[in-house]
């Protein structure tokens, strides 16, 4: 699989992201986001986790109208892969790449801590490494993180099965309480109706080593390198 990353003006996790990826054997080639094209036989565009642009106007507002993300989207409508993890979702959003929006957290302060999410299906290039509702262990940090959509999208992600990962507790338990930051549905992450783009909140490049906590986050990359393989 080749990987393009793209660093925009306050990235800060793209160099975690594509150690990830390297660790599940992907090729990784870093962008800048005035580019215009991407690397000639690129599968997957990374929106990586961070602050870009310094979140002015609404977080992902200006990344999602950078140059480089007309060819994202090109790239999307083909179907290819796209990834957007933290910021990359908010992003993602903004680009029209998925649907809805994130906003403030409910409690309006930054959450940074460790965080169950329970997976909704596993027959998607991200989840095959899963199974269909796992509890696995990863890392959130962010202040807006609160998904949100209007009801005729919400019911259309929920029908036609484009969530992705919600926030649960350690038994996998769906509730109010296991919600770090308000989002409609305990929502922690969406798929695009071709299930090639998804956007999650969470961080699974944080936990892909035993060394600093935990694994669970390998399996989304090695779900994506091996849907390349498999294909």
């Amino acid at each position: 699989m080749k990987a393009a990353v793209i660093t925009f003006p306050g990235s800060n996790r793209d160099g975690d992201v594509a150690k990830a990826l390297k660790q599940a054997g992907a090729e990784v080639t870093h962008i800048w986001h005035a580019d215009s094209e991407l690397p000639a036989g690129t599968d997957l565009v990374v929106l990586p986790g961070g602050f870009s642009y310094g979140d002015y106007l609404r977080t992902g507002a200006i990344a999602g109208r950078a140059h480089v993300m007309d060819a994202a989207r090109a790239h999307a409508a083909r179907g290819g892969y796209v990834l957007g993890i933290c910021n990359g979702f908010q992003i993602a959003c903004e680009a029209g790449l998925l649907p809805g929006i994130l906003v403030r957290n409910a409690h309006l302060k930054f959450v940074c801590k460790r965080q169950h999410l329970k997976v909704e299906r596993n027959d998607t290039p991200y989840t095959s490494a899963y199974a269909k509702g796992q509890v696995i262990d990863v890392c959130i940090a962010h202040g807006e993180g609160n998904y949100i959509a209007d009801a005729e999208t919400l019911a259309r992600l929920e029908g036609e099965g484009l969530v992705a990962f919600r926030y649960a507790d350690a038994e996998g338990n769906v509730t109010a309480a296991a919600n770090p930051n308000g989002s409609l549905n305990n929502i922690a992450g969406i798929y695009s109706p071709g299930l090639n783009v998804l956007g999650l909140m969470p961080h699974p490049e944080n936990l892909i080593d035993s060394l600093v906590g935990g694994t669970d986050g390998r399996g989304l990359f090695q779900s994506l390198v091996g849907s390349k393989r498999a294909a």
